[in-house]
């Protein structure tokens, strides 16, 4: 998910099959990122939640499967049914759950961070990895086979050691083959990258300079897909810039990711956009076009031209395989102290839809039906 100061069955691993599935006879799919809010929340506000999902006409669920929340207390604890009432609902509906795992108990976590942190990285990769496996067991036979390994790893507020591709690709060197001996049929996507510059006083490394790194050190030969979170706002994600936008960076730019995949051999690896959006709350100035300057959140009316452009310019982009919307609903009602991330959904914090619902609605059901006419 944003951090406050920043703007199917499955062919092996890097082969040229799974590369370039995404692109030939390419259908886009459309999902919603939730973050940890549905393991939490009533058995009502599921149900209205996969009701509006599939009223929005998207396929995929992406939800935080937190080692935290499963574990808590120790290794012996197992609190599965947690996650199964999220998986159990979503399926009822035909709907796909994307898990992100991560996120590390504090019995679990390195001694080097405050043990406090969820996002502190493990101290095992063995014992991560374990816990993939058992959740890869658990959930292939409700229909669960697509997996993204852990959230924005290039950016210390979730690697909470500072970011460390090598640290990072060991994580996966474990992970990976744990939840492939537990389902053969998984799809694996990279920890969503977030969209940054490197700013070393922030501890951010760049999105393209974490994929070449992950590409150098081998890391991309384990999963089949990749996945980034380019939030744009508040310019349109289809604008063309001079020096490129974030949705440009995906592969118009001469560092785009579709560049640094082919450079390590991965050309037509599919990109799945795994977060994407505007907040249309935080302290400072709303915009309301796409040039206003000095902004730090979007009007409603803007946020809802930015969801329906969304779709329009991930269309456009042949690699992208996916495009989830961040968020749902609102996390705390509109005050002074809440924060940016807060404020992302589709919905106010009580329930009442912002224009961004019906407008992205508006713009899946479009493509739909385009798609549907073609075909």
């Amino acid at each position: 998910m944003p951090d406050d100061g920043i703007g199917a069955s499955a062919s092996a691993p890097g082969s040229a099959a799974s590369a370039s599935a995404g692109v030939r006879g390419r259908d886009l799919r459309f999902g919603l990122s939730f973050g940890d809010t549905l393991t939490w929340t009533t058995d009502a506000k599921l149900a209205k939640a996969m009701d509006d999902a599939e009223e929005l006409g998207v396929r995929w669920l992406r939800v935080d499967l937190s080692w935290r929340t499963i574990q808590p207390d120790s290794p012996s604890q197992y609190l599965w049914e947690r996650f199964d009432r999220v998986v159990d609902a979503a399926r009822a509906h035909g709907l796909d759950v994307l898990p992100t795992i991560s996120y590390t108990p504090g019995w679990a976590a390195d001694p080097n961070c405050a043990s406090t942190s969820p996002t502190c990285p493990p101290a095992d990769d063995g014992r991560f990895a374990e816990f993939a496996r058992q959740a890869a067991e658990r959930y292939a036979p409700k229909g669960v086979h697509t997996w993204e390994i852990w959230n924005e790893p290039n950016i210390k507020p979730f690697w909470r050691t500072g970011p460390d591709a090598g640290r990072y690709a060991a994580l996966l060197a474990a992970t990976a083959p744990a939840i492939r001996s537990a389902d053969p049929r998984a799809y694996l996507l990279l920890g969503g990258l977030a969209a940054v510059d490197t700013i070393p006083s922030r501890q951010y490394v760049s999105h393209q300079t974490f994929l070449a790194e992950l590409g150098r050190l081998g890391a991309l030969k384990q999963v089949n897909a990749i996945s980034y979170h380019p939030y744009t706002f508040p310019l349109l994600p289809s604008t063309r810039t001079a020096t490129g936008t974030r949705f440009e960076e995906i592969d118009r730019t001469k560092d785009s990711l579709v560049a640094v995949l082919a450079r390590y051999g991965e050309r037509g690896m599919p990109i799945w956009l795994t977060e994407t959006g505007a907040p249309t709350w935080a302290p400072g100035k709303a915009a309301d076009t796409p040039s206003a300057p000095d902004t730090t959140h979007a009007t409603p009316r803007l946020q809802a031209e930015i969801a329906k452009d969304t779709v329009t310019a991930a269309a456009a982009i042949p690699s992208v395989d996916v495009v989830f919307w961040f968020s749902y609903q609102d996390v705390a009602p509109e005050t002074a102290t809440s924060r940016k991330s807060q404020h992302y959904g589709l919905m106010y914090y009580d329930g009442r839809r912002k224009p961004a619902f019906d407008a992205l609605e508006q713009a899946i059901r479009a493509y739909q039906e385009k798609k549907g006419k073609q075909g």
